[in-house]
């Protein structure tokens, strides 16, 4: 009997990869940080690629580790294992956050940390605006475009509800899969360790 192991490849992208966009892990894609993973790249070129895992919460607010954080109620993801010891956000603020880096439409990158938390003392910010990240995802020259032919990952199209009001990150992967549709429905249906089936 022969299997269709074709139902785990990925067709060649019509999406090719850059800044603004996702990539979506491929089912059995390993590592404790990637391991169906929804990553948001925020720079593409062919120095690198910098982004941050969307689905991987951690369980502790971000005022119990940044010193004089006001209270502010968000949560803060695991952006992926490189800088794991800063904090980086993404927001919808613009260029009210001096140093702010355009990602695309209205999703920025970075800026003042300062002034950020200045406007959330005032209440000036809510927290579907912006989203913390302990840490960010990085390749190196070319290394990104490898990962993606060799079918680690499938790229598509973000949008900032997306990015910041994803409704729950434990299930963004398995609910982008199913609207990709086609055969990557497929993917939906396989445990996360096959040797455990």
């Amino acid at each position: 009997m022969n299997l269709n192991i074709d139902i785990f490849r990925i067709e060649t992208n019509h999406v090719a990869p850059e800044k603004g966009r996702i990539l979506i892990a491929e089912p059995f894609l390993p590592g404790s940080y990637f391991n169906r993973s929804i990553v948001l790249l925020v720079s593409y070129s062919k120095q690198g690629a910098v982004g941050f895992i969307l689905n991987k919460k951690v369980d502790y607010p971000i005022d119990e580790l940044v010193a004089e954080f006001p209270d502010f109620e968000s949560q803060l993801y695991i952006g992926g294992p490189v800088g794991t010891d800063s904090i980086f956000f993404i927001h919808s603020l613009g260029e009210a956050i001096p140093g702010s880096l355009h990602i695309v439409g209205n999703l920025y990158w970075g800026g003042d940390f300062e002034v950020l938390k200045q406007q959330i003392r005032l209440g000036l910010v809510s927290s579907g605006q912006v989203r913390f990240f302990l840490g960010y995802s990085g390749w190196d020259a070319g290394q990104l475009d490898e990962e993606i032919r060799e079918n680690s990952w499938l790229v598509a199209e973000s949008s900032e509800e997306l990015v910041l009001k994803a409704p729950n990150e434990k299930d963004l992967w398995l609910e982008t899969v199913k609207q990709l549709g086609g055969k990557y429905s497929l993917w939906e249906n396989f445990p996360e360790n096959p040797s455990l089936n």
